[in-house]
């Protein structure tokens, strides 16, 4: 069992921008989310855990391992998968493992051959091997990102936005091949999307403007907004009258109108529906600061 612990974390760029605002948290063995919408800092963290970048204050240890100080050290220990996971062109799925386990320092051929076989097995790649990657579809592509991510048997593997622009079957197979990697290992999925949290993960934080505005279980954040959830269609001309009379959690369009849900303690008449709160409703919830608490 490995222990991934982030203690006031901040990070500031040239721009002003505040990146990495005293984030603090503490990671062990599973699927972790790490939501929030673009722009919440997500990938500054992930690419400070990854050593890409340096930390202005704070720390992180993953076990013994300082991260911010040892980078060497974790890079040994690390898997990492970026939102944008380039590949050579013309190199076939097991020239490329191959060549990646190389610059992880697995120089005996025999044991090299091994591993990447069983990785290409594993990512169900195998009898794709001799293809080049180039021509791969997307969740294919992600999937050799995981097998190349998995090199070196890692206690920790980030996942940058894993899933953006898969079609629905390519989605569910990354979700399953995630939550198989997930049992042994940490694995840091960060996202934009709900459902992919939802999906797989158990505990969760939610981060916006360099902040952590919730730590804890899906399930948990979504029992807090029980009974107090309610959702209408409205007329397109009188939504900024709702945005000024109710706490709105969310709004989108569905038909051409926008169906609002809103936070109430008591229902709020006036045509609006209770319905059950989702994942979606917590992460918007906390992202337009309705401070909402059971």
């Amino acid at each position: 069992m490995s222990t991934l612990t982030i203690c006031n974390l901040s990070k500031t760029y040239p721009n002003g921008v505040k990146a990495l605002d005293n984030v603090t948290l503490k990671l062990e063995n599973g699927m972790f989310g790490l939501l929030g919408p673009n722009g919440a800092g997500k990938s500054s963290l992930m690419r400070t855990l990854a050593t890409l970048q340096e930390a202005d204050l704070g720390s992180a240890t993953l076990d013994h391992i300082d991260i911010l100080n040892q980078p060497a050290d974790i890079r040994k220990v690390l898997g990492y998968l970026p939102q944008e996971f380039g590949v050579y062109p013309n190199i076939t799925a097991e020239q490329l493992l191959n060549h990646l386990a190389i610059l992880k320092g697995i120089v005996n051929n025999s044991q090299r051959k091994t591993l990447v076989a069983h990785l290409l097995d594993k990512v169900n790649l195998y009898q794709k091997r001799n293809k080049s990657v180039k021509g791969f579809s997307g969740g294919m592509k992600q999937r050799v990102g995981i097998a190349q991510a998995l090199i070196g048997n890692p206690k920790l593997i980030i996942v940058d936005e894993p899933t953006a622009g898969l079609d629905p079957g390519e989605r569910n197979r990354f979700y399953n091949l995630l939550a198989d990697v997930g049992k042994e290992v940490i694995v840091i999925l960060s996202t934009h999307i709900v459902d992919d949290v939802q999906e797989l993960c158990t505990k969760m934080a939610i981060m916006n403007y360099g902040k952590i505005v919730y730590q804890g279980s899906p399930q948990n954040a979504i029992n807090e907004l029980k009974g107090k959830v309610y959702q209408k269609v409205v007329h397109r001309d009188n939504l900024e009258d709702y945005i000024k009379d109710h706490r709105i959690i969310s709004n989108k369009m569905v038909g051409g109108q926008p169906l609002i849900h809103v936070f109430s303690e008591e229902h709020p008449k006036n045509g609006f529906k209770q319905v059950n709160p989702n994942l979606e409703d917590v992460f918007f919830s906390k992202i337009n600061s309705l401070n909402i608490t059971s």
